[in-house]
């Protein structure tokens, strides 16, 4: 029986120089494997990128992944009582691996945002990104929680889990949500101690596999509007205030979703 010890040795010696030329490796494989992305433009109010694809030559093979769009950002909406905010969530992830024929055609979404910069307590939900054609239907994956803020400071400032999900569920392989961001809490200052109205930190989490998250805080601010735009499937910023009378911000969008098809 062979075993390591027993096999030939080469040395670069022993090797013919131009026995093996660069036109003797087939290219076959390189010619048939691929990533293509869809998404709209990293605006704030993007409407996202909606088109037909179609599989290319020898190709047997696709892994579709996809992410809704970022949940939108609260407004501000204190009277009398300064308040508390919920970070809004990124988007949910879907995959599916199926086999396909060269020349199928396939619908390809990935979310815009949906366009309120919410001046209420409660911001808007983000949009639904999704993928149908030949061998594939109902396969989505939805957007993220919205942003959220009240005046109650007994609810529970941790994060959580907007619904619960199985592997299989839309239409996937593996389907994943993500969790609200945290509720704002009052921040140590060494001159004032713990105070509600005065220091706070909050975040907006991000869509699963992406890696981003989206900070923000105050300190004896009048009003902070949420100005700018977020990562990809990234949860929106909301507008702060830490002044206990009437005042109105506005939130932000969240990040438009995404579509990966790897094809070979």
């Amino acid at each position: 029986m062979a075993n390591y010890s027993s096999y030939k040795k080469l040395s670069a010696e022993g090797i013919v120089d131009g026995a093996i030329e660069a036109a003797d490796f087939s290219t076959a494989l390189n010619g048939t494997y691929g990533v293509k992305w869809f998404h709209g433009g990293p605006c704030r109010c993007t409407p996202g990128c909606c088109c037909l694809w179609s599989v290319p030559t020898g190709v047997k093979t696709l892994q579709i992944q996809i992410w809704g769009s970022g949940g939108n950002g609260s407004g501000a909406c204190s009277c009398n009582r300064c308040h508390h905010y919920r970070g809004s969530s990124g988007g949910y992830y879907n995959v599916k691996t199926i086999d396909v024929q060269e020349g199928w055609t396939y619908t390809v979404c990935a979310a815009g945002v949906y366009p309120c910069l919410s001046r209420e307590c409660s911001g808007c939900e983000g949009c639904t990104s999704y993928v149908n054609g030949c061998n594939l239907s109902g396969f989505c994956a939805r957007g993220g929680a919205r942003g959220y803020a009240n005046t109650s400071w007994n609810t529970l400032c941790h994060s959580v889990n907007e619904c619960c999900v199985q592997p299989g569920q839309h239409g996937g392989d593996w389907y994943q949500v993500t969790h609200t961001g945290s509720w704002s809490g009052a921040e140590f200052v060494y001159d004032r101690g713990f105070c509600h109205c005065y220091n706070q930190g909050m975040f907006s989490s991000g869509a699963a596999l992406i890696g981003t998250v989206s900070t923000q805080s105050i300190r004896e601010c009048w009003i902070k509007c949420a100005c700018w735009s977020v990562p990809y499937g990234n949860g929106g910023a909301s507008a702060m205030t830490s002044y206990c009378e009437r005042c109105c911000g506005q939130g932000g969008t969240g990040g438009g979703g995404l579509v990966k098809i790897t094809y070979f």
